[in-house]
This record gives structure tokens, sequence and C-alpha cells, in this order.
């Protein structure tokens, strides 16, 4: 099998030179080449279309990182777009709200087990952080036991600059899956912990995305209980992709608040707030959150239209299944050509990491360079998404992709 030809991004990368000058790094945080292979992946996409996307130069994908979640269904949906221009007609940021966000807020309590009451904003880092205030509040303390990423604010973020370590301090991260981690934090910070912020579906970055092992998220739910702590489950990724009330539906465990985001709108920033009427209504009295935008009706108008197609289309079922059989042909493809990496997720939410070894940082480079060669757009150290347009050709073609790369690393590292 011959290598691929390097695709030409001559575009993509003179708009990334003009960017560098205009703004710190060109563009923020996991977007920025490095996370990807630099000067294989492109910078700048000109459009998409159902499950794929094509750069500035005109080179076509197919797109498993979904914009890295937003996307449920696929790119320019009529329906949703429709919807939004319809609400535009009204016109939709006023000093007061409209009733369209009585409308979705009585969908999202119908459909998520710990939904009573409801407050919509526009970003994930907008509701974690929301919740993690409305915790602090009710309980009257301070301290966060986190597991994984819940956004860029002060409380979760560490290891980086601009945070004062006062801050950093009353932030405890547990390991996911591993309950004792989690209850030691718990019997020594106990009289000051505030909240336990976990992803049901576990994804330390860089790391295989992890289902819950068998019992415990109840196991979680069992130590807030008995600590008195409130639970909030971060739904941003697997809200209306892991089942349209999310893994605590899935799963059966319900959070005392839960966050959601991404998918609820197909790519219209959208997010919310959810949880227990008791823990949520200290917003109104002890608790301060407000913003100009939170209230804009485009992306409710969007968010409603695209939980209407995901039901009456039954999309997640259908995501489950391409997923299923993606992630059992990648497994499939690792036995057959043993190379040393592991597949792993749930099938909305795939992922292939490359084990850690003499080279693996090679490897793992030369895989994606020819899967990105290749047309399939997936990243070295965030797992994947299924999207509702993705057809069984692009899954076949997916596939191809990785077989062809795994048999030029086969021939390039004989001996792993």
């Amino acid at each position: 099998m011959a290598e691929a030809k390097k695709l030409n991004l001559e575009k993509s990368m003179a708009l990334y030179e003009e960017a560098k000058k205009l703004s710190p790094g060109g563009l923020l945080g996991i977007r920025r080449p490095y996370n990807f292979i630099d000067g294989e992946y492109p910078v700048f996409i000109d459009h998409g279309y159902d499950g794929h996307i094509v750069d500035v130069d005109g080179n076509d994908y197919i797109d498993m990182l979904c914009a890295y979640g937003p996307i449920i269904l696929g790119y320019k949906e009529d329906e949703i777009n429709d919807a939004v221009k319809a609400q535009m007609e009204k016109g939709f940021c006023f000093t007061m709200v409209q009733e369209i966000q009585n409308e979705l807020e009585k969908k999202l309590i119908e459909l998520i087990p710990s939904a009573e009451k409801v407050v919509l904003a526009k970003t994930g880092s907008d509701v974690t952080t929301m919740a993690v205030r409305i915790a602090r509040g009710y309980s009257d303390k301070k301290m966060v036991l986190r597991c994984g990423y819940h956004g860029w604010h002060d409380w979760c973020v560490e290891g980086h600059g601009g945070v004062p370590e006062e801050i950093l301090a009353m932030t405890k991260e547990f390991e996911y899956g591993d309950l004792t981690s989690l209850e030691n934090l718990l019997k020594a910070h106990h009289e000051d912990v505030a909240c336990i912020i976990i992803t049901p579906v576990g994804h330390p970055l860089a790391k295989p995305v992890v289902a819950p092992p068998e019992g415990y998220l109840e196991g979680v739910r069992a130590l807030a209980d008995e600590y008195g702590v409130v639970l909030i489950f971060d739904e941003i990724r697997t809200g209306f992709r892991v089942s349209m009330g999310g893994a605590q539906k899935r799963y059966g465990v319900t959070p005392d608040l839960s966050v959601f985001g991404k998918a609820m709108a197909n790519g219209y920033p959208i997010s919310a707030c959810v949880g227990k009427a008791e823990i949520m209504d200290v917003l109104e009295s002890k608790v301060f959150v407000s913003s100009t935008f939170f209230p804009n009706s485009l992306e409710m108008a969007a968010a409603l239209k695209c939980i209407e197609i995901l039901e009456r289309d039954n999309v997640i079922e259908d995501i489950y299944q391409k997923g299923e059989r993606f992630l059992k042909g990648c497994q499939d493809l690792v036995d057959k050509y043993q190379v040393p990496c592991s597949v792993s997720g749930i099938p909305p939410m795939p992922f292939i990491t490359f084990d850690k070894g003499i080279d693996y940082k090679e490897r793992r480079t030369k895989f994606y360079t020819e899967t990105i060669r290749r047309g399939l757009f997936i990243q070295p150290y965030h797992h994947g998404y299924i999207a509702g347009r993705h057809t069984e050709a692009d899954i076949d073609k997916a596939l191809q992709a990785i077989e062809e790369a795994f048999q030029i690393i086969k021939a390039d590292y004989p001996n792993f």
C-alpha cells in the first residue's frame, strides 16, 4: 500500500499565517494545528454538507469530529435553518423574553430525568459554571470534586496560567471509574465539598473514552447521598447523543443537576442547566446569574426543531447502529494488522488511541497523516462522533482509510 499524496492546503495555510497576525495563535485552544498533525490538516473550512466538510482549498472530508460534537444531524439542515429564519422574522433579542423559552424548557423537563426546572444559556462552560455556582449557593460550601473536562473557567482549569492558586485549591480531581478515588476525597474534605461534577461517559483527553463500568454511576450517586453532596452530570457531550434524556436516562442514574449543550441544536449556540427545583430555586434568592444574550430566541427555535427531528426520525437509534458497525470494523482491523492501539468509546463517540511504547508518537502521527490524506477527518487527541447524516458509504470509506493507514504503519514498523 503506497502512502497517499499530501493534500493541497495552500489557501488554508495562507489564511492561518494571516490569522496569527490578527489573533493570538491565529485561533484558540483545541483548534490550533498542533492538536492535529501540523501541516497535514486544514485550518480553514469553507462549507459543510451532510456528514462532510470542505476546506477552503476544496478538499472534501468525512467529518467524524462533528465540530467537536454539536453536529448531531448534519451540516446545512434546512428544517432547522427554516425554523430559525421564521423566528428571526419576529425579532430575537429583546429586553424581555419570548414565549418560545417556555416551550423549550417544557420540552427539556419532559425528556430529561433530572429536569424539574431549567435555565438556558449559550455554551457548555456557561452551564457547568452555573451548576457549580448553584451547588455552592445551595450547600454553602465551596469545594468541587471533578472528573474530566468541564470548560475553560477558573474553577476547572489547572496547569495553565492566569488562574490563582487559591481558586485551584478549591477543586480536586478524581479518577473516572474508581469509586475509591472519589470516596477518599469525600472522606478528607466532605465538610467543604459543595458538589461532585462528572461526565457520565468518561473522556479523559488523549485517553480512551470509557463507558461507565457496571455499577459505577450508581456508586457515585450513593456516595453523593451518603455525604450530602450535590451531584452534577456534565452531559454537554452525551446529551441528545447517548439518548434523548442523556446518559442519565440510558444508564438509569439521576443526578441533582445536569448540563446539556452541543447536540441540542445541531450547531446553534445554546446550553441548559437543569435540576431539582429545590436546588435550582436558589437562583431566585441567593445566587446571581445573568447574561444579555441568554434569552436570544434563534437558538431556542433551532433546539426545538432539532429535538423534533431527533425524535421523529429515530436518529439516535440510527447513530448507534452505524457507530456499532464502525467500532466493530475498527476493532477487526486492529486485530487483523496487530497494530498496538485501542478502540474505545460507545457507538456515538468512537476513539482510536495508540498504546504507549517505543515510537508510539511516530506511529500515531503516521496514522492520522494517512487518514486525513484519504479524506477522513478524525483527531489524535479527541474522540470522534457519528452524525445522523453519515451514510453507510461514509462508514465504509472511513474504515477503508483506517485499513490503508494500518497497512502503511505495519510496513513502516514491522516489529511493534
